[in-house]
């Protein structure tokens, strides 16, 4: 067999400190994975469950009151503008099996091969540059100051940043559209954290009017309810944006049987009517970052951005496997900067997704 040649699983690298870290007496703050530990909304349980006698295929195009609930959902909680011509179109609405499958699979989805590049920002989510493997074209970090190469046919965007918390101004996030619609390139904006955006912060979507100028041509964006909804173990996510694109990839979708299944599709229109839980999940982790960025500054660590999301971005001025060997004998375990590029070799990524207790628990282990 010829399997597509990809790098090594990055956490499987983290083995050696995972068991020091677990060596601490009172046990690990496993802080290396961004994956909630906090309940998922009674509401959106009880929908799941409704809806347990499913026994026909689900719609791959989601069901309409799914589409109608995510169009909503975007104009009412990050002001997209919304219009017959120009605006959202529920129709151009496609659930996901999580947002990670999407962002690995978008390439091939969209035919890109062998002389199309695909950008994506120098300290990124790994599974960009996968997701350009598979389909044998070309991966390319670009720095936000940098232009994209001609040869670029999709370009990822991702603000709030997964590893930095670094939120992109709405001018910022115009100016690579039109950069990316001069190639011809397709943008896809990862806005996983968008709903995340920390106390007295603003973001904004690629499908606001004031980015995209008008026009959704040639945009998707790329949502996810396992962070704003704990929902990380139903593989929920959507894809919207440009109607076109969006018929193109449901078309291939369904030949490839990339199906959310229908109990979760009903889960999912209750979490994108209902704003109370998500404003609860935005307030903890406020108060999680409260607690742990002033710990881990007071330790001698610099937090670089960090504003937004579920992460912290710091740095010891040192090789992040030595800061995260140091963190794992406290029993602290995060992840290297390296796993999102070269340019994160100095720093380790920490994520807020631990239970209060764990997170008080950190904090003072790193006073100890």
């Amino acid at each position: 067999m010829r399997f597509p040649a990809l790098p090594d699983f990055p956490w499987d690298s983290l083995t050696a400190a995972a068991a020091v870290a677990r060596s601490h007496p009172d046990g690990v703050v496993d802080l290396s994975v961004g994956t909630p530990v906090d309940p998922v909304p009674t509401a959106i349980g009880e929908a799941l469950g409704a809806a347990w006698n499913s026994p026909g295929y689900p719609q791959t195009w989601g069901t309409p009151a799914l589409r109608e609930a995510a169009v909503d959902a975007l104009a009412r909680r990050h002001g997209a503008g919304l219009s017959d011509r120009e605006g959202l179109d529920p129709d151009a609405v496609l659930p996901t099996i999580g947002s990670k499958e999407l962002v690995a699979w978008l390439p091939t989805l969209l035919g890109l091969g062998p002389g199309d590049m695909v950008a994506f920002p120098d300290l990124a989510y790994p599974t960009y540059e996968v997701g350009a493997q598979l389909a044998g074209a070309e991966p390319a970090r670009v720095g936000d100051d940098e232009p994209l190469p001609e040869s670029t046919r999709l370009v990822w965007l991702n603000s709030p940043s997964n590893p930095t918390g670094r939120v992109l101004e709405a001018g910022a996030l115009a100016a690579r559209v039109e950069e990316a619609r001069g190639l011809g390139a397709v943008v896809a904006s990862d806005e996983c954290y968008l709903a995340l955006p920390g106390r007295g912060v603003v973001t904004t979507s690629v499908l606001d009017p004031v980015v995209h100028g008008g026009s959704v041509g040639g945009l998707l964006a790329v949502h996810s309810l396992s962070k704003t909804s704990n929902l990380a173990g139903y593989r929920a996510g959507l894809v919207l944006g440009d109607p076109h694109l969006v018929a193109g990839l449901l078309q291939v979708r369904k030949h490839a049987g990339m199906i959310v299944p229908r109990p979760v599709q009903e889960a999912m229109t209750v979490a994108l009517r209902d704003d109370e839980h998500v404003a609860a999940t935005r307030a903890r982790y406020d108060a999680r970052r409260d607690v742990l960025r002033p710990a881990l500054e007071a330790a001698g660590l610099r937090v670089e951005h960090s504003r937004a999301g579920l992460y912290l971005w710091a740095t010891a001025d040192e090789p992040c496997r030595a800061t995260v060997d140091r963190l794992a004998g406290r029993g602290i375990l995060v992840a290297p900067g390296e796993f999102y590029g070269p340019a994160g070799g100095a720093h380790v990524r920490v994520a807020l997704t631990a239970s209060d207790e764990r997170i008080a628990a950190a904090a003072e282990r790193l006073a100890g």
